[in-house]
C-alpha cells in the first residue's frame, strides 16, 4: 500500500514514486508550528538570499521528492531502422518472461518489454560506447509513468554497484549488451536484466558494466499486478545465482519490506568481539539513553563499551560512570584536554580489544536490536572498509542516509530530511549499497582496517570532516565504503555541541583543509547522479536546464 492507503502499484525499485508530497497548504501548516524559525527564512527570501530560505524551509517543513519531468522535454522515440543501422538487435521476452538471445545476429542485444521505447539518437550513442572493447554491457536513464497519459518520472540511475543491484533492481528493463558477452547465457525469467548484468559483472569485472548518465529510453507501465511476487522471486533466484557465481553460495537470501533483498552473510564462531567507542563531556540526558541503548537494545553477544571521557565534571555523569564500571558494564577511558573529536577516538581505538571498532555519538540511540549484526556481517567482508547506518532524527526524519560529494557546495547526507520510514529514491535508502563516505556518528571497520588507513585525521580535521576523509582513505586503499540502510538508529545530531566564534573559524579551516585534499572528488559523487540539483538537499530536484541528452561520459 502507498503511503495513502492505496494499492501501490509501482515496481519496487520505484516505491518512492508512491509517496505522496504534501501540497503547499500542507507544508505551511507544518512551518507554522515553529514561528521562531520561520521569521529567518522568510527575511532570507525577502533579501533576495533564495537557496539559503528553500534549504531552511526544507529542514524546517521536511524534504519531499519533486522529479515530475516537463511533458514539453520528452524526446521523441527512435525509427527501428535507426538501431539495426547501429548494429543493435531488441530482444523482448516472451509471455512466461523468458529471454532466448541467439548466438548470431547484430553485435549489440538490447533488452526491452512492452511499452519501452528507446529515444531519438540513442542509437548512436549506444553503438558509440560499445566500440571500448571492455564494455560488455551498458544502461542509461529513463523516462517512466504509469499508463499512457500519466506524468513522467525520470529515473537517473546510479553508477554500477553489485551490492546495491542485489538489494535492489534498479536497471531494467531496457539495457544494452554486447551480444558475444551473452553466448550460452540462460538468463532467469522475470529477472532476465538483473541475471544477464550479474552474470557479466561476474565474468569480465564490475567495470565491464557502465551506466551513461543520459536519458535513452521512455515508456509506461499498467502496475504491477499480480506479478509482482513472481518477479520478486525471479530476483531472489537472480541472486543466489550470482552469489554461487562469486563462491559465497549458500548465503541466506531474504526479501524484506518493500521488495530489498538483504544478505545474511555467514559470521565466525564464537562472534568476534565489538569495541564500541563513545566520546563525551558530561550530557547524561544525551549519554544515558545512549549507552543503555547500546547494552540492552543491541542484540551482539561480544561487545564492550568504551567510553572516552573529555573532561566531564558533572556530578550525576561521575556517579553514572561509576555504577557502569561497578557493573563491569563499560570502560571509562580518560581523554582529557581541549574537544578533538579525531584524537579522542584514535586514543581509546588503540586500547580497545575488539577486532571490530563501532564509533558511536553520545547523542545516538540504538532503536533495530540487529543494527550491529547488519553492521558486523558487511565490515567483516575483505573488501569492505567502512560501514554506516540509517540515522533518523528527533523529528522521525533522515539525517543520515550515506554521504553524497559535491552537493550542498561540499557534501551532504544522503535524502536529509526526507521521512524516516521513507524507501528513498530508487530503494536507496532500504538498500545496502556503495557510498563515497558516512557519518562516524555510526561508523563500523575492522580495527586492522581503521590502522592501515592511519585513522582519523587529528590535525586536519580534529572535528568536522574526519569521517569523510577516512572513508576517502578507504576507498583509495581498495577498500569500499558501504551504506547498510537495515541498521537503523536515532541520532539528535549535534545536540552536544554548542556554537561558538572559535568553532566557526575552526570549521572554515578545515573546510578549506577538506577542498584542498579532496577538491576532484567534489566536482561529481560517483555513487550520485549528475542530473539532480547539487545545490538543495539531495534527490530533491533535477539540476536547473538539464535535459537529460547532454553528450556525457561512461561511469
Amino acid at each position: 500500500m502507498s503511503a495513502e492507503g492505496r494499492p501501490d502499484i509501482w515496481p519496487d525499485a520505484l516505491r518512492f514514486a508512491a509517496e505522496p508530497a504534501p501540497g503547499r497548504l500542507a507544508l505551511a501548516l507544518r512551518a507554522l508550528r515553529h514561528p521562531r524559525r520561520l521569521l529567518p527564512i522568510l527575511l532570507a527570501r525577502l533579501s533576495g538570499r533564495r537557496l539559503r530560505a528553500a534549504q531552511r524551509f526544507i529542514a524546517l517543513a521536511g524534504a519531499h521528492h519533486h522529479l515530475r519531468w516537463p511533458a514539453d522535454l520528452v524526446p521523441s522515440p527512435e525509427p527501428p531502422a535507426a538501431l539495426a543501422a547501429a548494429g543493435i538487435a531488441c530482444v523482448a521476452p516472451d509471455a512466461e518472461g523468458a529471454i532466448r538471445i541467439a548466438p548470431d545476429g547484430q553485435p549489440i542485444v538490447l533488452l526491452s518489454t512492452d511499452g519501452q521505447q528507446v529515444v531519438a539518437g540513442a542509437s548512436a550513442v549506444i553503438a558509440a560506447a560499445f566500440t571500448d572493447p571492455d564494455l560488455h554491457a551498458l544502461y542509461g536513464d529513463a523516462l517512466y509513468r504509469r499508463g499512457p497519459r500519466g506524468p513522467w518520472l525520470p529515473l537517473l540511475r546510479p553508477a554500477f554497484d553489485r551490492d546495491y543491484l542485489r538489494s535492489v533492481d534498479y536497471l531494467g528493463p531496457v539495457i544494452a549488451f554486447r551480444r558475444a558477452s551473452l553466448v550460452g547465457a540462460a538468463p532467469i525469467a522475470g529477472a532476465a536484466p538483473l541475471d544477464l548484468a550479474l552474470g557479466v559483472a561476474e565474468r569480465f569485472g564490475s567495470t565491464a558494466v557502465r551506466h551513461l548518465p543520459r536519458i535513452l529510453s521512455l515508456g509506461h507501465f499498467e502496475g504491477e499486478g499480480g506479478g509482482r511476487e513472481e518477479r520478486r522471486h525471479a530476483r531472489l533466484r537472480a541472486v543466489e545465482r550470482d552469489l554461487d557465481r562469486a563462491g559465497e553460495g549458500g548465503t541466506p537470501v531474504l526479501l524484506e519490506r518493500g521488495g530489498v533483498i538483504r544478505l545474511d552473510r555467514s559470521l565466525p564462531e564464537p562472534r568476534p568481539l565489538v569495541s564500541l567507542i563513545v566520546p563525551t563531556r558530561d550530557r547524561l540526558d544525551l549519554l544515558r539513553p545512549c549507552i543503555e541503548s547500546l547494552r540492552h537494545r543491541t542484540d551482539w553477544p561480544a561487545k564492550e563499551i568504551l567510553i572516552c571521557d573529555n573532561g566531564s565534571c558533572d556530578l550525576a555523569t561521575l556517579a553514572y560512570f561509576r555504577t557502569l564500571e561497578e557493573q563491569d558494564a563499560a570502560r571509562i577511558v580518560a581523554c582529557p584536554g581541549p574537544f578533538n573529536f579525531a584524537a579522542i577516538n584514535n586514543r581509546v581505538a588503540a586500547q580497545a580489544r575488539g577486532r571490530l571498532l563501532a564509533f558511536i555519538n553520545n547523542d545516538v540511540e540504538a532503536e533495530a536490536p540487529d543494527w550491529l549484526e547488519r553492521m558486523v556481517r558487511e565490515a567483516l567482508r575483505p573488501e569492505i572498509g567502512a560501514v554506516g547506518a540509517r540515522l533518523i532524527d528527533g523529528e522521525g526524519r533522515i539525517q543520515h542516509g550515506g554521504i553524497v560529494l559535491g552537493t550542498g557546495g561540499l557534501a551532504t547526507h544522503g535524502h536529509r530530511h526526507f521521512a524516516g520510514d521513507a524507501a528513498g529514491y530508487l530503494g536507496a535508502l532500504r538498500a545496502t549499497r556503495r557510498v563515497s563516505a558516512v557519518t562516524a556518528a555510526c561508523l563500523v571497520i575492522e580495527a586492522n582496517k581503521f590502522v592501515r588507513a592511519g585513522g582519523f585525521d587529528t590535525s586536519a580535521f580534529a572535528i568536522d570532516f574526519n569521517d569523510v576523509d577516512l572513508c576517502l582513505r578507504l576507498n583509495a586503499l581498495g577498500l569500499h565504503t558501504l551504506y547498510v540502510g537495515g541498521a537503523v538508529l536515532h541520532h539528535r545530531e549535534s545536540a552536544s555541541r554548542r556554537p561558538s566564534p572559535e568553532a566557526a573559524a575552526r570549521h572554515r579551516r578545515e573546510v578549506e583543509a577538506f577542498k584542498k585534499r579532496w577538491g576532484p572528488l567534489l566536482a561529481q559523487d560517483p555513487h550520485y547522479h549528475p542530473g539532480f540539483d547539487p545545490d538543495l538537499s539531495t534527490y530533491l530536484r533535477l539540476r536547473r536546464g538539464w535535459t537529460g541528452l547532454e553528450p556525457a561520459a561512461l561511469r
